[in-house]
């Protein structure tokens, strides 16, 4: 079991949780109706995938 030899500072331990943190997913504009949607996903807005609607959209 892996055991701590010294206590690790305040700076030491948050410079090495600068990477920690939440990032945006990208987004890309549907050609269909230039929504902006998650890359490999059906839009939401008009139900469209690879040209092709696959969802019904009230």
């Amino acid at each position: 079991m892996a055991v701590q030899q010294h206590r690790v500072s305040k700076t030491r331990k948050r410079l090495r949780r600068t990477h920690f943190k939440l990032e945006l997913p990208d987004m890309v504009a549907c050609p269909q109706c230039g929504a902006y949607k998650l890359p490999h996903h059906a839009c939401r807005n008009c139900g469209s995938y690879k040209g092709r609607t696959v969802l019904k959209v009230k």
